[in-house]
């Protein structure tokens, strides 16, 4: 079934500025012009993110949207998915964003503006849990894009946090999944992107 409608949600401390969101959106933009592609500014507090999302796919047809999510945005691309059941791409996904961003808390930059600062609340880390659907069976296909030479998060963890997932592991690599564009073929792949004569 076609994708018409594409979610890109970035991770911590990113932007719809970030090279894989702009990657992306020019990939849909070349081969799927009728996709209607949304990659939102997150704000830094998971349920307000979520709630920004939720009303921006509220009129989406989940039986033709897809989600892609890279990091952080990954870990919440899973939830978007659990409550639409669509497809979703997880691109080196944050597993346990609770634990691991603990000691994030406090003044943060922005990774693409150093000027942009926002404050990581203590509060956050529970809205985090909220939205762990990691003991919940998948509820829509899934690929996990995974990379050996992740820097940042263990490959083994995001390997067995998706046993259902077709699963593209990378033997190399970083976090930013820097060579995103010689797999970004294989993602519209799986995505079923609507063709431009849709």
């Amino acid at each position: 079934m076609a994708t018409t409608h594409l979610l890109y949600l970035h991770g911590f401390r990113s932007s719809p500025q970030s090279a894989k969101a702009r990657l992306m959106a020019a990939h849909v933009v070349r081969h799927h012009p009728g996709v209607q592609f949304w990659c939102p500014q997150l704000p830094p507090s998971p349920r307000a993110a979520m709630d920004l999302v939720s009303a921006g796919i509220a009129g989406w047809p989940h039986a033709h949207m897809a989600v892609v999510g890279s990091s952080l945005g990954g870990f919440y691309a899973s939830w978007v998915a659990q409550q639409t059941g669509c497809p979703s791409v997880l691109l080196n996904p944050a597993v346990d964003p609770a634990r691991d961003l603990a000691r994030h808390i406090g003044d943060q930059t922005a990774w693409h503006d150093p000027a942009e600062r926002f404050y990581f609340d203590p509060a956050f880390i529970g809205e985090l849990r909220a939205l762990d659907v990691r003991d919940q069976a998948a509820t829509g296909p899934q690929l996990a894009v995974v990379a050996k030479g992740d820097e940042l998060l263990d490959w083994r963890e995001m390997v067995a946090r998706y046993p259902q997932a077709q699963l593209l592991l990378l033997e190399g690599g970083d976090h930013a999944l820097s060579d995103f564009a010689e797999h970004i073929a294989r993602v519209a792949q799986f995505l079923q992107l609507a063709p431009a004569s849709a």
